[in-house]
């Protein structure tokens, strides 16, 4: 396709300038023709206080070679002949920061629809309101958002937003990263009061100035400030920072950091500080863990669902100066630090890039791909993300993956939560490793999942309801083992079903707030260690012939700490000669008992620890099973 992205790019400094010039740069290496127009004057200094352009130093992002800068927000004529020079486009991205920007976004519209091709427009909103709203933006963003095809943000909170001031078709991405400041640079053995750090412009939205109240009552920290200083919040973290309580203790770093002196600045500290009062998105807890750092961040926006409270960093409310006293004296501990690095997983830095592309492309060819679509809500309700039709997300997915995407890049987004289950409200027997005896377990299941508010679900094609109660029991383990042991309360994970988004345990993973996706794990173009679950379930689980395929590949495809749940048909042998896979298995396709133990071990091998007890959980079982009767094990490994 022929895309024209449109918006900030070097030499305008800032995470939107970067995202800007990564995404060019991204859609071109997927194969398309992109040309990136941006702009030579950009806001008026009363919208945007601080230095615009990059003072020195390297820019965050190599520059894309096939940039123009024929824009100028005090130029409306720029506006119009850079639209009409657009007509032949068949995608324009519209990039969208700030409703003052609007009526060029609006001249722009109507000049590339003059011509006989009418390109599709896409908004890619970071903001749909500021932080700091003035009057009229909503106005502007209601006709801006009636001009366009479609929008994409980048959290469900703003999805609710774009749809309440009138989107047409608003898709959920998460943001992918785009990290100034290259690989981390050495860090040298800490001791003495633990360093945090606050990075990037100060603002009020950003709660520097009770970050500094609660140090007060923190004495063995100290407090780096590295950003501009904008306006009353920044007078304010000015005059917090003379306090004579607090001045031994924190150094304000006033200008922008340069992309190549963030690695170094960051090594310098123990941990990086988001104490925002609100938020959409930040690149920094990505930034942050790049470099070894925990977070400590305040659960708004995504940052809540990027940090993993108490493993890779602590999360407090917003506005809570309780909490957030007692979380930076937990921080106070360089012990507790040091195992909140542990706790870090390196973020994956290509993955939710193939992702971002994947949604653009699908919404440019006009495709809905499940729970990425905003749908106007039911009576009574408010404006949420919801599912759309199954049938039309598989094909949508199976032409993304035949076509030029390759199957990792199919869309990961943020699902409407039909039903709020977490792992508390899972009984003690409903278990990630365990074993199905005889149907009356298998109906237990179906009867819980009833009185969960899970979706009942027609038949199985081609199965019998037998097959459909397994498939249940099946399910239900897995999803225990997903809400138990990795997420808890959110939904973060990127969860993949081999076995595609029809399945019982894919539609109860929608129902709870995930968006499963259906992934061929053989294929190369899928990174290492960039999947958070894969499931392989009844009745298109594993054979005795495959479970080691299965187990490697997962193996290679997980990240650290990540899940893969699976079953596998077992036949106990009538006699001590009986092959495994006898009497109703089918030859080739069961295990025996005792070759379970040899799957752990070998799993083991391969880095992944079983989530359960052997010995306890499944050995007794099969020990009271009839010779020649056959069972199903459900197996749930996790990547270390």
């Amino acid at each position: 396709m022929r895309i024209a992205v449109v918006g900030p790019t070097y030499p305008f400094k800032g995470g939107v300038a970067a995202h800007t010039t990564a995404l060019a740069h991204e859609l071109e290496e997927t194969g398309h023709e992109v040309a990136l127009v941006s702009w030579r004057h950009l806001y008026p200094s009363r919208l945007y206080p601080g230095e615009q352009v990059v003072p020195a130093g390297a820019p965050d992002v190599a520059p894309y070679p096939r940039t123009s800068h024929p824009l100028s927000w005090a130029r409306p004529d720029s506006w119009w002949r850079t639209g009409r020079r657009l007509q032949e486009a068949d995608v324009v991205i519209l990039v969208h920061v700030l409703p003052a920007v609007v009526p060029a976004h609006l001249a722009l519209i109507r000049a590339a629809r003059g011509g006989a091709a009418r390109p599709t427009i896409v908004a890619l909103v970071h903001n749909v309101l500021p932080h700091e709203p003035r009057p009229g933006d909503q106005a502007l963003m209601r006709r801006f958002f009636g001009a366009v095809d479609a929008v994409l943000v980048h959290s469900a909170e703003e999805a609710r937003a774009a749809h309440d001031l009138g989107a047409p078709d608003v898709t959920v991405a998460a943001l992918p990263p785009h990290l100034p400041g290259g690989d981390p640079a050495p860090r040298p053995r800490r001791t003495g009061r633990v360093a945090l750090l606050a990075l990037g412009i100060v603002r009020h939205y950003k709660g520097l100035d009770l970050v500094l109240e609660a140090l007060r009552e923190v004495p063995d920290l100290t407090l780096t400030v590295a950003g501009e200083l904008w306006g009353a919040a920044g007078e304010r973290v000015r005059e917090l920072a003379s306090d004579p309580v607090l001045a031994d203790r924190v150094r304000l770093r006033p200008g922008y950091v340069p992309a190549d002196e963030v690695a170094g600045l960051l090594a310098e500290h123990d941990a990086l500080v988001l104490a925002y009062r609100s938020a959409t998105g930040s690149q920094n807890v990505l930034l942050a863990h790049h470099h070894g750092l925990p977070v400590l961040a305040t659960d708004v926006g995504t940052l809540g669902a990027q940090v993993r409270d108490g493993v890779d960093g602590l999360v407090v409310p917003a506005i809570d100066r309780a909490a957030l006293v007692a979380a930076l004296r937990s921080l106070a501990d360089r012990g507790t630090v040091e195992r909140l690095r542990d706790g870090i997983t390196a973020p994956d830095l290509s993955g939710p890039w193939a992702r971002y592309v994947a949604a653009i492309e699908t919404i440019a060819a006009g495709r809905t791909v499940e729970a990425v679509r905003l749908l106007d809500p039911a009576p009574g309700e408010g404006a949420v993300p919801r599912p759309g039709l199954s049938e039309r997300a598989a094909e949508a997915t199976t032409a993304l993956a035949a076509g030029a995407l390759s199957a990792a890049r199919t869309v990961r987004a943020l699902a409407r939560r039909e039903t709020d289950l977490g792992p508390r409200d899972l009984p003690d027997w409903v278990r990630p490793t365990d074993v199905l005896l005889t149907d009356d377990e298998a109906e237990d299941v179906v009867v819980l999942a009833r009185s969960l508010g899970l979706p009942w679900l027609p038949a199985l094609p081609g199965s019998a309801g037998t097959d459909r109660r397994a498939a249940a029991w099946a399910a239900l383990g897995a999803l225990s083992a997903v809400l138990r042991v990795r997420d808890g309360e959110r939904r973060s994970s990127l969860v993949v079903d081999a076995a595609g988004t029809s399945t019982v345990f894919a539609r109860w993973a929608r129902a709870i707030g995930y968006a499963p996706v259906a992934l061929r794990l053989s294929d190369p173009a899928i990174d290492p260690g960039s999947l958070d679950v894969v499931v392989r379930l009844h009745p298109n689980g594993c054979t005795a012939d495959d479970v080691d395929r299965a187990l490697a590949q997962a193996a290679r495809l997980l990240r650290r700490g990540g899940l893969v749940s699976l079953t596998l048909p077992v036949h106990k042998p009538a006699g001590a000669t009986a092959p495994p896979g006898g009497a109703g298995a089918g030859a080739g396709a069961a295990v025996s008992p005792a070759d379970l133990r040899a799957v752990a071990a070998r799993a083991d091998a391969m880095g992944l620890a079983l989530v359960g007890d052997l010995d306890r959980d499944i050995a007794p079982l099969l020990g009271d099973l009839e010779p020649g009767a056959d069972a199903l094990a459900r197996l749930t490994y996790r990547r270390r």
